[in-house]
């Protein structure tokens, strides 16, 4: 899981796009992504940057289902 970090009880990557539009795109497929896996991060988006901080907020901290998100967000191609 590369350029994912533990920050406190979360882990966090944060995204670079080349434009607007290709950051909302990203969104916009890891919604369906979480909806699917009914598991929902906190997204911090800045212009052409988007923070992800993932925990499963019932445990308090990070568990597996935490790490499969991740994985599954590090999977998205934006075109």
């Amino acid at each position: 899981m590369k350029g994912w970090k533990r920050e406190k009880s979360f882990i966090t990557k944060t995204f670079e796009f080349d434009s607007f539009m290709s950051g909302i795109r990203f969104v916009d497929k890891l919604a369906e992504i979480a909806e699917e896996k009914e598991h929902h991060p906190d997204i911090h988006l800045r212009y052409t940057k988007i923070k992800l901080s993932i925990q499963t907020h019932s445990a308090g901290g990070v568990t597996g289902k935490d790490f499969d998100l991740a994985a599954a967000i590090d999977q998205i191609q934006i075109r």
